[in-house]
């Protein structure tokens, strides 16, 4: 545990001191966020604002996890090589996350970016094989679930609840990437809290691999917080969210997943809740009609009132609080 944090303190450092150089080489290039036009009035002034601030997190933690574990990743041991089943996901979706972002800023759906079709296709088929690896090349099939003592295997169900929950979190990160500071406070308390159910399973490489996360997303704080130098961007969200995913099914304790990722959970059911609402109210009525005032969740929260900074902050009150109810539930 002291040589994952001191891995967190070395991520820290490395993404502080190259984001000056990673920030104005996106203001360069021109690679500026693009604002929804039906969004909050307030977010206007976020136009323009360099984004794929996921890479500033995903590379270090790369680099870090690859220096740490060369004589494990030649094979020498299927533990420690196991830690390229998360890292590979970080890398993989990251791509699709810099594809999608670079749509966004200058493709033909400017401001949209890839399709959701056609993002959900790429990640079916890689989530698909990745759901393989963990069955067939970890032997993983079995759920720790609260209370017994015994983990339960679900034998081949096992595949498609991978699938589900790497997609999901994937998803449920990238909706909850919407204010300054938002998602990377939340995804650095729910890897903190997989960290510790690491630590209580004594999967050093998990511990390790955590914290290094944790720390690289503090730094990117530094230039993501309100005002924004920075945004995550898909590149960050979509690749932490499918990462946490892993690291969640790789400890077994991916039941307890919804409770750590209380808030991306609760965005995403207020998008669900909203778009169904509102085709269920236009088909009945001929007139579409909402929840929310807007969706994500965040946006309805700002839109009654609340400041961006006090969104934030309530919202990591309650991301803490639940993943500290996560890891009490991993203890039972």
């Amino acid at each position: 545990m002291g040589f994952a944090l001191i891995l967190a303190s070395i991520s820290f450092f490395m993404v502080v001191f190259w984001g000056w150089p990673y920030l104005s080489l996106l203001k360069r290039w021109r690679i500026g966020k693009r604002i929804r036009i039906d969004g909050p009035d307030g977010h206007f002034t976020k136009m323009g604002t360099p984004t794929m601030g996921g890479i500033l997190i995903t590379i270090p933690v790369l680099l870090i996890t690859i220096v740490l574990n060369i004589y494990n990743l030649v094979g020498q041991t299927v533990i420690g090589g196991s830690i390229l089943v998360p890292l590979g996901v970080m890398v993989i979706y990251g791509i699709l996350g810099a594809i999608d972002d670079m749509a966004g800023v200058r493709g033909m759906r400017r401001g949209e970016g890839l399709t959701a079709h056609y993002k959900m296709r790429i990640e079916l088929v890689f989530t698909f094989l990745v759901a393989l690896v963990l069955y067939f090349g970890l032997d993983l099939h079995s759920v720790a679930v609260p209370g017994i003592l015994d983990k339960i295997d679900i034998g081949f169900f096992y595949i498609p609840v991978a699938m589900f929950i790497i997609i999901g979190s994937a998803n449920a990160a990238n909706l909850t990437d919407g204010l300054d500071g938002l998602a990377g406070i939340i995804l650095a308390s729910a890897f903190a809290a997989y960290g510790v159910i690491a630590v209580l399973q004594g999967q050093i490489y998990l511990v390790r691999f955590c914290f290094t996360i944790v720390g690289a997303s503090f730094a990117f704080l530094w230039y993501n917080a309100h005002p924004a130098q920075l945004f995550m961007g898909d590149t960050g969200s979509l690749a932490l969210g499918a990462t946490l995913g892993v690291i969640a099914l790789m400890t077994g304790q991916w039941l307890i997943l919804p409770i750590v990722m209380l808030v991306p959970v609760a965005e995403t059911l207020s998008v669900i809740i909203q778009i169904s609402y509102f085709k269920y109210t236009k088909k009945k009525y001929g007139e579409g009609r909402r929840v929310f005032k807007m969706a994500p969740l965040h946006h309805h929260f700002e839109l009654l009132g609340w400041s961006e900074t006090q969104v934030v902050q309530r919202f990591w009150l309650v991301a803490i609080l639940a993943a500290m109810a996560g890891v009490a539930l991993a203890l039972i």
